[in-house]
């Protein structure tokens, strides 16, 4: 599993010109499943995302998480964040997830962290063609690993 966070202003995905989830202030989450991911990992990530300090505090220093700032969550799914790319000059997806495992795990991630964050998760929509826009706040852009 593989998160790539930023942190935003505002952010919303679109399917089929309906907004399906967005949020101000607070974190746009590209999630990308690999085969095997565990519960353990699952919790372990949403502990990670929420709890990963990359917001000012009042001296300026990025000392503040998710959860200290009361912020929103936009998780959206991104097999291709999993891609090989080491070799050759097009992307191999064998390390992603198959659809039908990445999408219980993404939909159970996505489940841990609205019971881990009271303050609003959204979430795009497993595998349609989505349209992504955001406002990166900073840039403030980070790959969290397990």
């Amino acid at each position: 599993m593989l998160v790539l966070i930023q942190r935003v202003s505002q952010a919303a995905v679109h399917v089929d010109d309906l907004a399906v989830g967005q949020i101000g202030p607070g974190l746009l989450a590209l999630v990308g499943m690999e085969p095997g991911d565990s519960e353990a990992q699952l919790q372990r990530m949403a502990d990670r995302l929420l709890g990963y300090r990359v917001f000012a505090d009042e001296a300026g220093k990025m000392n503040r998480s998710l959860r200290d700032t009361g912020g929103g969550l936009l998780l959206v799914s991104q097999f291709t964040l999993v891609a090989d790319t080491a070799s050759g000059m097009r992307p191999s997806f064998t390390t992603a997830a198959p659809p039908a495992e990445a999408e219980r795990g993404f939909n159970r991630f996505a489940e841990i962290c609205r019971e881990k964050h009271a303050f609003g998760v959204e979430t795009g929509r497993f595998g349609a063609h989505m349209v992504v826009s955001l406002v990166n706040d900073g840039p403030v852009t980070f790959l969290l690993r397990p």
